[in-house]
């Protein structure tokens, strides 16, 4: 009887201790799980940390090149303000030099005009003397060209006068006596050399005055009626600025561009390669001088 009793004691000994190592060995594996849980927890929030300060880095980084940019911005309108002003300057300082050239060559022609006359005077005295010495009795001859008594009241002033009279006040800027000159110079000369520099100097007085229709019609005058006038080259170039001033690009570019072909190394063809350059238009090539033939 006491053999079965043992044996059953035995028995539920056993399946106590089984049981309890199996809750030992339940609860080591809640403790590693909780343990591994907390360690994730941890590198989960070390790298939230870490993530956080990078973003903080990364904002700092984003808001300082936000504003580089915007002092970049603000820089490069300055200078592109400065940069137009400059250019606006520079070309009001072009058209100033210009202006300055074409005074200089009018001055130069009223130089040459003066000792043109002269030389004329010297020419005229010279011949004057040897009339006297050839006239029988002592009595002088006229000089030739000379007008009449009767005629001399109203005939024109000479030539060389009335057209240094009119450059004189075109330079000075009493433009309304000058042009009323020229056109008198015209009127009584028109066949002479100064002919095509008068007509020039009409237009230009309109081109000065803003009358920029006139004086591209008073251009090409010169161009038309005095092709060998030494002031051709000036006149086409100043019709083409006359057009630009109205408005017809194309039509000015076109005669620039014709100005370059035919006097390609004058200085007006340096005036109108560097306008056309300025209103961003490509310049004719002059063509090659024709090759001579070998013998």
């Amino acid at each position: 009887m006491r053999a079965p009793k043992l044996t059953l004691g035995l028995g539920i000994t056993a399946i106590v201790l089984a049981t309890a190592h199996s809750s030992f060995a339940v609860s080591k594996e809640i403790v590693q799980l909780q343990t591994q849980v907390q360690t994730l927890s941890d590198q989960v929030a070390r790298l939230q940390q870490t993530l956080d300060e990078r973003m903080g880095v990364l904002r700092n980084l984003v808001e300082q090149s936000t504003d580089s940019v915007n002092k970049m911005s603000a820089t490069v309108n300055d200078l592109q303000r400065k940069s137009q002003a400059e250019s606006s300057d520079t070309n009001s300082r072009l058209e100033q030099v210009s202006g300055q050239i074409q005074s200089l060559h009018d001055s130069v022609d009223e130089l040459k005009a003066r000792l043109a006359k002269v030389t004329k005077q010297l020419d005229d005295m010279q011949q004057s003397g040897q009339n006297i010495n050839a006239a029988p009795g002592g009595m002088a001859a006229l000089p030739n060209g000379a007008p009449a008594a009767g005629s001399a009241a109203s005939a024109a002033p000479p030539p060389d006068v009335l057209f240094n009279n009119a450059l004189r006040d075109y330079n000075a800027g009493k433009y309304d006596l000058s042009s009323q000159e020229f056109n008198d110079y015209l009127k009584f000369y028109a066949s002479t050399d100064k002919a095509g520099d008068a007509q020039f100097y009409l237009a230009d007085i309109e081109y000065r005055q803003g009358n920029f229709d006139a004086a591209s019609k008073d251009y090409d005058k010169v161009l038309e009626e005095y092709p060998g006038s030494t002031k051709s080259a000036a006149a086409q170039l100043k019709k083409g600025y006359a057009l630009l001033e109205l408005g017809q690009k194309e039509a000015g570019v076109r005669e620039l561009n014709s100005l370059i072909v035919r006097y390609p190394r004058s200085a007006e063809a340096a005036q109108a390669r560097d306008r056309l350059k300025r209103l961003g238009v490509a310049t004719v090539s002059a063509p090659p001088p024709p090759k001579s033939k070998p013998h």
